[in-house]
């Protein structure tokens, strides 16, 4: 295993609590949070209009942030000129209510969105693949518990108090981006930009937009919750405020220390039935405490375990892409895109008669279907990505076998990682130019070391390594 460098550590840490602070704003705040949702009421505000005005610029911003920012260095320019127009643009809500307020919501909308994308280039660049779910996971945790706290202010003290919070939290998310650095250690701006290759890019494609559909049918059930579950309970002021976010942040917590033998996919269709029961809980149950308990625990669990879920599976993509803001920022609409839809159609089930049930009759269409495409999109990613946490692996007996080889393969000839990883890739039949795209290294540097390699092998050529391994392979 390799050990990161204390700079790369270091780095790492950076980026989750530049994005974690700017998130706590933005769920707080800008995406219907309390503090956002207190100051509308206080100004006796349109919030339906406030929020559309805020949200379909974050869809588009999202979605438009991979052609936008097309390397690390402009992603940097990206989060920082973000986090400067909200900071300006949240200063607006000090003021009496007018149409300040919309101008405002527009461009922190669309702005807010480039930042979460952009931020793909450092989860990429600072954070190995392996730990991505884990670093993924500190930044729902950490954006969380902000969130909880600065509810609560908004709750016992004022919402301008905590608009002054996030004012800070905002600063303090820019003040941190400035140290980020757009390379990782050792790196040039040359050498990350071969490290994909055309052939790998194109495979993401299909991957890429399974996995976006899925997360759009998905987070439907997310609309109805913000459109019709959450409101429902308003009247349960201080404890939705601090209860709200628990479960979804405990749920993350528990999966991040999970140990690897667990079988988390699994977590992934225990959220789905807990998704489903909580919707029957919501048509069957009354509007006390008690059912507020059940139902936010069931759902706002589950969306923790689902939420990690694609974050973690979009981050693993980033391998694959020298566009990581693409990938995320497209991933990422879908989430905002089934959210407005969510909403839209929660709106107008509750405008028929026993709009509750109607509700949770959608949602439960809505996990079924969900259950049809899971198995489909599982089977592309993959293909993609093997040995993701959150992946069932439905490998051929070929495979399996191929690898159990290649393993034994390794240990008799007692290659080091680096050489095994070579061999491997010469074996399933990548070129030089592939392998030294893979490895960040020139073919001659690669070359080189596969001269050293077949020197220690015995062998002269690729053929005559295949022959050893097949002969290999055919003793076992």
């Amino acid at each position: 295993m390799i050990v990161p460098a204390k700079s790369s550590i270091r780095q790492r840490r950076l980026s989750i609590l530049s994005f974690s602070l700017f998130s706590a704003w933005l769920l707080s705040f800008l995406f219907k949070g309390r503090v956002f949702l207190e100051l509308a009421g206080q100004a006796d505000a349109n919030i339906t209009l406030l929020v559309q005005a805020a949200v379909l610029p974050h869809f588009a911003g999202l979605f438009l942030c991979g052609f936008l920012a097309k390397k690390a260095s402009a992603g940097k320019m990206t989060m920082t000129a973000a986090t400067v127009v909200c900071f300006s643009g949240t200063l607006i809500f000090f003021l009496p209510y007018s149409m300040l307020w919309y101008i405002s919501l527009v461009a922190m909308g669309f702005f807010s969105a480039l930042f979460v994308a952009s931020w793909g280039y450092f989860l990429k660049l600072h954070t190995p693949s392996e730990l991505r779910l884990r670093t993924v996971a500190d930044v729902l945790i950490l954006t969380n518990i902000l969130m909880i706290a600065v509810n609560a202010l908004a709750v016992e003290f004022s919402p301008l108090a905590s608009l002054a919070v996030l004012q800070i939290l905002l600063a303090g998310s820019l003040l941190v981006t400035f140290r980020i650095e757009p390379y990782p250690e050792g790196k040039t701006a040359q050498a990350i930009a071969r490290v994909s290759t055309t052939a790998k890019i194109a495979a993401t494609y299909k991957p890429l937009a399974y996995l976006s559909f899925f997360i759009l049918v998905f987070t439907i059930n997310s609309g109805f919750m913000f459109q019709v579950v959450k409101p429902a309970f308003a009247h349960h002021e201080v404890l939705t405020a601090y209860y709200w976010a628990v479960p979804y942040t405990v749920a993350v917590a528990i999966i991040r220390i999970l140990p690897r033998k667990i079988n988390i996919p699994y977590l992934l269709y225990a959220a789905i039935i807990m998704i489903g029961l909580a919707y029957l809980a919501f048509m069957w149950l009354d509007r006390s405490v008690a059912s507020y308990l059940i139902i936010n625990t069931l759902l706002l669990g589950a969306f923790g375990v689902c939420d990690l879920f694609w974050w973690s599976i979009l981050g693993s993509i980033f391998d694959f892409t020298d566009n990581p803001a693409r990938v995320f920022g497209i991933g990422l609409s879908m989430n905002v895109l089934g959210v407005i839809l969510g909403g839209f159609l929660g709106g107008y089930l509750m405008t028929l008669e026993d709009g509750y049930s109607q509700v949770s009759k959608a949602a439960l269409t809505v996990l079924f279907t969900v259950m049809l495409l899971l198995p489909i999109v599982n089977y592309q990613l993959t293909r993609l990505l093997k040995r993701h946490a959150f992946l069932i692996e439905f490998a051929s007996g070929e495979e399996q076998d191929f690898d159990k080889a290649l393993a034994e393969f390794k240990a008799t000839c007692q290659l080091t990682d680096k050489e095994g990883e070579v061999v491997e890739l010469l074996l399933r039949g990548y070129t030089y130019k592939a392998i030294s795209d893979h490895l960040l290294i020139s073919e001659n540097t690669l070359k080189f070391h596969i001269k050293n390699l077949y020197q220690k092998l015995r062998v002269n050529s690729k053929m005559e390594l295949i022959r050893m391994f097949a002969g290999n392979r055919a003793s076992m």
